[in-house]
């Protein structure tokens, strides 16, 4: 059974090592080695995060001669964000409706006492 695009991004993001490398090259390209560098791992195991990212659609590596740039690609985020988008809708108007609530407890209290 194969998972779904979906899946497969989360899976790939769940990793803070492959989270570091998508941040690097969100500030553009990068070779495997200065990818590594932050990071006290050997430069095959770096390549190992790079195949989880690249299978999941986060990063397509180039070849110019002897170079190999990694690049961002950020079309799998994009359906991660529209994901979570709905997410945020929910706790947007829950927050809405606690705001709300508060407000009209602060009023209550904020009224003069009406026995006689």
């Amino acid at each position: 059974m194969s998972a779904d695009p979906l899946s497969i991004t989360f899976a790939a993001l769940a990793d803070p090592t492959r989270r570091a490398i998508l941040a690097h090259l969100a500030k553009g390209e990068a070779s495997v080695g200065e990818l590594a560098q932050p990071f006290q791992m050997s430069l095959p195991a770096i390549s190992k995060h790079l195949k989880v990212l690249e299978r999941a659609g986060l990063i397509v590596r180039g070849r110019e001669a002897q170079w190999r740039p990694c690049r961002l690609e950020a079309e799998s985020l994009k359906d991660v964000a529209d994901w979570l988008e709905q997410y945020r809708q929910f706790w947007q108007e829950s927050l809405d409706h606690l705001d709300d609530y508060l407000q009209e407890l602060q009023a209550e209290e904020n009224q003069p006492d009406r026995e006689t």
